[in-house]
C-alpha cells in the first residue's frame, strides 16, 4: 500500500511515516499543501493523510482537487478541531474519513489500512492463496501453518501480490506499491526482494516469474 502523509507539524509527519512504514507500507511525506498536489499529480497512492490546515494550499482544497480529479486514492482527514461540524464539513468535500488529534496511532493505522483497502475491489481482511495466508493487521504469514517471518518490504511485495489475486505483476508496480518515491527505479531491489522471499516461503516456489511481465501467485 502507498501512503502520501501531508502535515505541516514535521515531527508528527515524520513519526506517522515512520510508524506506517514499520508496518509494511510505502510512505512518502510532504509538509503543505502545494506539494501534496504535486506528488498527486504524478504518484498514485492508495491513501492520503491530510491535515486540514495546511500552509500554501488549504487542506479543504487539496480534497477538493482529488476529487475533481476523479483519482480513486482515499482521503484520511485530520484536524485539531472535534466539532461535529467540521468533521461534516470535512466529509462533504469529498474526504473518505475522519480523525480528529490528538490521535492512537493504532487507530490511524487501522483506518488507513481499511480506506486503502476501498480503493480495490473489495477483499477479505486476511488473504490466502496458495497455501499462505496474510493478515496484514496483525503483519502475519503462515505457509502451510507454518509462520514465516518477514522484513516490512517482503511483507509489502507479499501482500501487492496477494491481492493481485492471480494476476501478473510488473516489477515497476511493485516498485510503486511497496517502496517510496527516494527509491531508485533503476536497482535491482525488486528482484532481490522477491528473491528472499522465495527463499523465506520454502518449497515449492509459489512466486511465479513471467518473463518480460513481471510476478505474480
Amino acid at each position: 500500500m502507498r501512503v502520501l502523509v501531508v502535515e505541516d507539524e514535521q515531527l508528527l509527519a515524520d513519526a506517522v511515516a515512520t510508524g506506517l512504514r514499520r508496518e509494511a507500507m510505502a510512505v512518502d511525506v510532504v509538509y503543505d499543501g502545494a506539494a501534496a498536489l504535486e506528488r498527486v499529480a504524478v504518484n498514485d497512492y492508495d491513501v492520503i493523510v491530510l491535515d486540514r490546515d495546511l500552509p500554501l494550499v488549504h487542506g479543504d482544497d487539496v480534497c477538493r482537487k482529488v476529487v475533481e480529479l476523479g483519482i480513486p486514492t482515499r482521503v484520511l482527514m485530520l484536524t485539531a478541531s472535534g466539532d461535529v461540524s467540521d468533521r461534516v464539513a470535512g466529509l462533504e468535500l469529498g474526504a473518505d474519513d475522519y480523525l480528529p488529534k490528538p490521535f492512537a496511532f493504532s487507530e490511524l493505522t487501522a483506518r488507513v489500512r481499511a480506506l486503502g483497502r476501498r480503493t480495490t475491489v473489495a477483499l477479505p481482511p486476511v488473504l490466502e492463496r496458495a497455501g499462505i495466508k496474510l493478515d496484514p493487521n496483525r503483519r502475519e504469514v503462515f505457509r502451510d501453518g507454518r509462520e514465516v517471518q518477514l522484513a516490512p518490504k517482503e511483507f509489502a511485495v507479499l501482500e501487492v501480490l496477494m491481492r493481485s489475486e492471480g494476476a501478473v505483476v510488473s516489477a515497476e508496480q511493485l516498485l510503486e506499491k511497496a517502496w517510496d518515491e527516494n527509491t531508485d527505479p533503476f536497482t535491482n531491489v525488486v528482484r532481490v526482494t522477491v528473491m528472499t522471499l522465495r527463499r523465506k516461503l520454502g518449497e515449492p516456489a509459489v512466486i511465479v516469474t513471467v518473463p518480460g511481465s513481471g510476478y505474480r501467485i
